[in-house]
């Protein structure tokens, strides 16, 4: 009976899992959309973002970063 108590935890816990993963890849999918709604937005406006990311890598982060 152990056994079969122990087989039936296990996979109530695959189940719960594999539900939560599927939220969790429709998270992603709806926040996937929402950054390319924005970074085509900025695209439109003019924005050269290839432009700020080769910046930010050539400054780091001491200029974006306020120290107290």
């Amino acid at each position: 009976m152990v056994n079969e108590e122990t087989i039936g935890f296990h996979k109530g816990a695959l189940s719960t899992l594999s539900k939560e993963r599927e939220e969790l890849v429709r998270m992603i999918g709806i926040v996937e959309q929402l950054m390319q709604m924005h970074l085509k937005a900025l695209q439109e406006l003019g924005v050269d973002l290839v432009k700020d990311a080769e910046g930010v890598k050539k400054e780091g982060l001491d200029g974006k970063v306020k120290k107290k």
